[in-house]
């Protein structure tokens, strides 16, 4: 696992955190709450308001679930939280993903992007030359 975070600190003037950070893990199953916890213990500490946060979180856990089941070696997490918009970014190194899915376990897979999509803002997802890169943006209040 690695991580970084650069914060900067809030000002004087109560203005919202901006921070940034970055956690790679491998992309597996088994590290998706932990980058669940990383965006919870991090969004906090930046003082996200817990509704927010919750929803951030969330969305956290269903692209890094994603990236699990679908990267090849590692997924990275980069959130950054500038003024009032939390942008929340899962890469992997997978292949691209046939979208048409068996329908015989709708209730284990495919639910994923569409709460994402109700939960943010906006939302992208890039094919790279390395793999897939999903972004999120939230809107945060101060």
């Amino acid at each position: 696992m690695f991580v970084t975070d650069s914060p900067s600190p809030t000002s004087l003037l109560d203005q919202p955190c901006h921070g940034h950070a970055l956690l790679t893990l491998p992309a597996q199953e088994a590290h998706v709450s932990a980058a669940r916890h990383f965006a919870a213990d991090l969004l906090e500490t930046w003082s996200v308001p817990a509704s927010e946060r919750d929803s951030a979180v969330l969305i956290v856990g269903e692209l890094a679930a994603n990236a699990a089941q679908y990267g090849r070696e590692r997924m990275t997490l980069l959130l950054e939280l500038d003024h009032d918009t939390l942008h929340i970014v899962v890469s992997d190194f997978g292949l691209a993903v046939d979208r048409h899915r068996p329908a015989d376990a709708p209730d284990e897979h495919g639910r994923g992007t569409g709460i994402v999509q109700y939960l943010a803002q906006s939302t992208e997802i890039h094919q790279t030359r390395s793999g897939r890169e999903v972004r999120a943006c939230l809107r945060c209040s101060s």
